[in-house]
């Protein structure tokens, strides 16, 4: 990790850059693609997962008896960690739901808002190097509380043509209605435009690649909903002496271990503190499997030094971290003042893999700044909100003037009228 001493805020910016490509650099490639699957349907499906899958599928859609045989190769330790899981993200999914909210505006106009399920939903599973089961739970489960009626899972297929037992296993648990064997761009597409094998969805869910998260960008013009703009995983930890060194090193290893883009930094007011956790990273970087992957992460990751706390939560503000830690004496002055951020771990003994499976909180949170806009994934992300008015004749007398004035005001005749035609009658 480079270290920064001090940066002045008119470097911020540059300091702070992901290391990702820009948009043009992808947008080609993927409006090919979608292109040809909205043309082709699974024909490009299917030649898109034999080019970068590398496996030719005679059918996509997973079956029962896939699923059988999955879920008796997923050990009981396993199983028993995901349904513990899955009560706490239950749990904590449920205490969610709000009431109707109602409000009789003035004598006689009474507004209400109600929530309604979206009623087709795709949630994209990331396969590969790391199959994340655990994002299943995630946006299966809200899905199944919210009442979602179909719930559709895409994951991309290994060599031999496979999901991988967990992900099946949990989907299976958590109520999807359909999973398919199909990844990337060609899976976006897919639930964008729907195939005979895909459904089309009105909403799509999910982490993954740059390339994915061009493609659910994509799908919005298409008029297809996306959770938000997730790409690489990232993490900011601020420490002080007050500490951990090695739970410091460990929480930035976790996510640069995620990917070659991944992105990892740490903020403090402690030189001593960045010396001893820059060790600690050395020693157990030497000890991970994915070694090669957390190394490259590990190389576009920054220690930066500053004086105060206050410089040190400015600085945090203008990246708005997808996952933040804060080990430091004062903690308190972050949680209140924290502005944009995806989650936040507070204290040494709150890594933040408790929140990536077992606390409770949703993993699926936006990045590369995006949280100074967008909230991670939530009950309310599978609904929406329905308003409803119900006018009685007093209702209508005690508005009816203001709504003519107004709409003469901004030329609308015919908004005039109907109100004034309702008026004239009750004269």
């Amino acid at each position: 990790m480079k270290t920064i001493i001090n940066p002045p805020k008119e470097n911020w910016s540059q300091i702070l850059q992901r290391p990702t490509k820009t948009i043009d650099d992808i947008e080609k490639n993927v409006n090919q693609i979608f292109d040809d699957i909205q043309k082709n349907g699974d024909i490009s499906v299917d030649k898109y997962t034999q080019l970068f899958d590398g496996v030719k599928l005679e059918n996509t859609v997973v079956s029962l008896d896939e699923i059988a045989l999955a879920i008796s190769l997923v050990s009981e330790e396993l199983k028993e960690a995901i349904l513990l899981a899955k009560k706490n993200i239950t749990t904590f999914h449920n205490a969610q739901k709000t009431e109707n909210v109602y409000a009789e505006t003035v004598k006689g106009v009474q507004c209400w808002q109600e929530k309604r399920p979206i009623q087709k939903v795709g949630l994209y599973i990331p396969g590969g190097t790391a199959p994340l089961f655990s994002t299943v739970l995630m946006l299966a489960i809200p899905a199944q509380i919210a009442g979602c009626k179909e719930i559709v899972l895409c994951s991309p297929p290994n060599k031999e043509g496979k999901i991988h037992p967990a992900i099946l296993y949990a989907a299976k648990l958590c109520g999807v209605t359909k999973i398919i064997k199909v990844g990337g761009i060609q899976a976006i597409a897919g639930l964008t435009f729907g195939t005979r094998s895909i459904p089309q969805v009105y909403k799509i869910f999910g982490p993954g690649n740059q390339f994915v998260t061009v493609a659910k960008q994509l799908a919005t013009k298409y008029g297809v909903a996306i959770d938000m703009p997730a790409g690489p995983s990232e993490l900011l930890v601020v420490a002080d002496n007050t500490a951990n060194a090695s739970y410091v090193a460990s929480d930035l290893l976790s996510q640069a271990e995620h990917g070659k883009d991944s992105q990892v930094i740490l903020v403090s007011t402690s030189k001593q503190l960045i010396s001893a956790v820059a060790i600690e990273i050395e020693r157990q970087l030497k000890e991970l499997p994915r070694f090669e992957i957390a190394s490259k992460a590990i190389e576009n990751s920054k220690s930066i030094f500053v004086e105060t706390d206050e410089i040190a939560l400015d600085l945090i503000n203008e990246y708005g971290p997808e996952h933040f830690i804060i080990c430091t004496k004062n903690d308190d002055f972050y949680v209140d003042h924290i502005e944009n951020a995806g989650s936040v771990f507070i204290g040494n003994y709150t890594p933040e893999s408790a929140g990536d499976y077992a606390s409770g909180t949703n993993h699926t949170l936006p990045t590369n700044g995006f949280t100074k806009a967008y909230s991670g994934v939530n009950l309310d992300s599978f609904m929406k909100s329905i308003t409803f008015q119900k006018i009685s004749k007093e209702g209508i007398k005690t508005i009816g003037k203001s709504i003519e004035i107004m709409a003469a005001a901004e030329g609308l005749q015919a908004h005039k009228n109907a109100v004034t035609l309702r008026l004239d009658d009750l004269k």
